[in-house]
């Protein structure tokens, strides 16, 4: 068991260099917490599939972020979750925050597993990232004007990674009560067309949203350079999580934050100056 000289002791952050890992970093250094950036490509280095990376990532820490890759629901994912766990436990963790996906039946397994470990578990469970249109796989749709989803007409709550940071950050400052779930969304229900409309609003030019099924998904993915197994993944997830079922707002934004949970448009609007979608 490590020996916790800080005070207080560094918080881990996994996958910090990612959409919400380097912004929860941010944050508690902001706040004067130290924290330990964790990656494949880091000192130390921390590998999900690579155990032996564990044990110097989680040295000296009392807290730590958890976000998996590439999707906390892929098949074998809940036996490394659930060894991570136990390593945690081991390595005298005091507080794991755990970053999940709103309505993902297999997430909550992971989730659970977790929990099981022992060490006080936060879940931040969320809906899908405003950001994914300006710092994933949608950022080159939005340039070429096209938004091609298995999405149909479904309602998403789609919530702002800046919401989501802010959560985490907080529970592992102690702002908020650990040991329970934050369900995190937006504060309306929108179709991908509504998102279409707020993109070509902010950006000046039409964003065309065009609903395709998943089979044509994968097929365009894969001859867009995504790698055959990530597209497929991509398919089986979207089919999962555009069924409708995440189509109502949640209100862990709020009850964490006191405040009310950062609109889509606004997202977009802040964006949009950045150049991210600007056509060269």
């Amino acid at each position: 068991m490590s020996e916790h000289t800080d005070n207080p002791p560094i918080t881990l952050v996994i996958g910090g260099h990612g959409k919400t890992g380097s912004r929860v970093a941010e944050r508690l250094a902001a706040a004067g917490r130290a924290t330990r950036v964790a990656s494949r490509s880091t000192t130390p280095r921390f590998e999900w599939h690579d155990e032996s990376t564990w044990t110097a990532a989680l040295d000296g820490t009392g807290s730590a972020y958890v976000t998996f890759q590439p999707d906390l629901a892929v098949p074998g994912s809940i036996e490394i979750i659930t060894a991570f766990g136990v390593a945690a436990r081991d390595q005298g963790l005091e507080h794991l925050v755990l970053l999940s996906g709103r309505g993902e039946e297999q997430a909550q397994a992971r989730e659970a597993a977790l929990a099981d470990s022992g060490v006080a578990t936060t879940i931040v469970r969320c809906a899908f990232f405003a950001q994914n249109f300006s710092e994933h796989f949608l950022v080159d749709a939005v340039q070429d004007g096209v938004v091609a989803l298995p999405a149909g007409d479904v309602t998403e709550p789609i919530v702002d990674v800046d919401d989501v940071a802010e959560v985490a950050a907080a529970a592992l400052l102690g702002q908020v009560p650990s040991g329970r779930v934050y369900e995190l969304t937006g504060p309306r229900l929108m179709t991908f067309q509504d998102m279409a409309d707020d993109l070509s609003k902010a950006i000046g030019r039409t964003i065309t949203y065009l609903p395709v099924s998943t089979e044509e998904y994968v097929v365009a993915a894969k001859e867009a350079g995504v790698p055959g197994d990530e597209a497929e993944m991509l398919g089986a997830l979207f089919a999962d999580i555009f069924d409708g079922h995440n189509s109502s707002l949640a209100s862990g934004v709020e009850e964490a934050l006191g405040r009310p949970a950062r609109d889509f448009a606004d997202f977009a609007v802040q964006a949009a100056p950045t150049g991210v979608w600007t056509v060269s």
